[in-house]
C-alpha cells in the first residue's frame, strides 16, 4: 500500500538523488566522528535537550553537503533555531535530525540521522515530502529511502549505496512493540492499550532508546512504535518535521500507517519548526485499534 503524497517531478527526483548520495557518503564520517564526540557542548538546541558535540558535528557535515546541492533552497535540523536559507528562488526543503538517539553515545546502543525531503516551505505538511531516510548506525551501516510510494533499504559500505532489500514492506505478522514515556506518564487510554499490545504472547518487546533503531524493527519484523501522549506532555515528545513526517512516510510507503491518535502524521497541520507531535506507526491493524483505544 502505497502513501498518496505526490511523486516528484523528474528534476526533483534528480535532487533526490544528490540528497540521497550526499547522506551516505557522510554516513561514514559522521560514525567514525562519535568516539571523540560523546562530550556535552554545554548548550541545548530548540527544543531544550542537552547538545553533544556530535549531534553539532553531524549537523554542520549535512549543512555542508546538503546545502551545496542546487535545488536546495532550505536547511533546517532538530539543532537550530530557525530555517536556513541556502539557495534562491524555489526549490526543496530539507529537515533532518542528525543524530536521533545522541544520549546513546554514552551506553554505545544505536543510533542514527533522520533526513526530510518536501517540496514546499518548512514549516511544511508530511504531504509536501518527496522523499524521507533514515540511516542506522548499528553493527552495520544501513539506509532506509522511501519515495514514490516505496521503500528500498541498502547496505551503506565506505559511503556507497548497494540495495539488499526492495519494495520493502511491513510483514502481515506483527512480532514486536514497543513504547516510550514514563508508564506513570501514559493515559489512562494508552496503557490499556498498552496491556492488550502486551497479552499477545508472539509480540515481544523492543525499545533501545533510540526510536530510529525502534522503527527499523518495526519495518523488519513488523509491529508498532509509539512515542505517546503524556500525562505531562499533551503535545508528545517528538518533533513533527524532522521525525514525525519523515517516520510517518517511510511507514505509510512500507505499507503500515501512522497516526497522532486522530489522522495520519503526514495530515497533520504544520504551525511551527520544532512543533511536538504524538507518534503511533505500524501495521494498520494495530494502529486502527490503537486509534479506537484512544477516541
Amino acid at each position: 500500500m502505497a502513501t498518496t503524497v505526490n511523486p516528484p517531478n523528474a528534476s526533483d527526483a534528480d535532487s533526490v538523488d544528490e540528497i540521497v548520495r550526499a547522506v551516505a557518503s557522510l554516513a561514514p564520517e559522521i560514525r567514525a566522528c562519535l568516539p571523540g564526540r560523546r562530550v556535552e557542548r554545554g548548550e541545548t538546541n530548540p527544543s531544550g535537550e542537552t547538545q553533544l558535540a556530535a549531534d553539532a558535528h553531524a549537523d554542520d557535515l549535512l549543512l555542508e553537503e546538503i546545502g551545496a546541492i542546487d535545488d536546495v533552497v532550505e536547511y533546517a535540523s532538530e539543532e537550530r533555531e530557525s530555517v536556513l536559507d541556502v539557495g534562491d528562488g524555489t526549490g526543496l526543503s530539507v529537515g533532518v535530525d542528525p543524530l536521533d538517539g545522541s544520549s546513546n553515545l554514552k551506553p554505545n546502543n544505536t543510533m542514527g540521522t533522520i533526513v526530510a525531503v518536501y517540496d514546499a516551505p518548512l514549516p511544511a505538511s508530511g504531504r509536501d515530502l518527496v522523499a524521507a531516510a533514515y540511516v542506522l548506525y548499528g553493527p552495520i551501516t544501513t539506509m532506509a529511502v522511501a519515495r514514490d510510494g516505496h521503500v528500498t533499504e541498502y547496505v551503506v559500505d565506505d559511503g556507497t549505496l548497494e540495495a539488499v532489500r526492495e519494495e520493502v514492506e511491513l510483514p502481515a505478522d506483527p512480532l514486536v512493540y514497543g513504547f516510550g514515556g514514563r508508564v506513570p506518564d501514559w493515559t489512562d487510554e494508552f496503557a490499556e492499550y498498552a496491556r492488550e499490545v502486551e497479552s499477545d504472547e508472539r509480540m515481544k518487546l523492543r525499545y533501545g532508546g533510540a526510536m530510529i533503531g525502534d522503527i527499523n524493527q518495526v519495518l523488519t519484523y513488523g509491529g508498532v512504535f509509539a512515542y505517546p501522549t503524556l500525562e505531562s506532555a499533551p503535545e508528545g515528545k517528538l518533533r513533527l518535521q524532522f521525525e514525525g513526517n519523515p517516520i510517518g512516510y517511510i511507514i505509510e510507503c512500507a505499507g503500515g500507517r501512522s497516526s497522532d491518535g486522530e489522522r495520519s502524521l503526514l495530515a497533520v497541520e504544520p504551525t511551527d519548526l520544532h512543533q511536538r507531535v504524538p507518534l503511533y506507526v505500524g501495521n494498520e491493524g494495530l494502529i486502527d485499534r490503537l486509534e479506537s483505544a484512544l477516541a
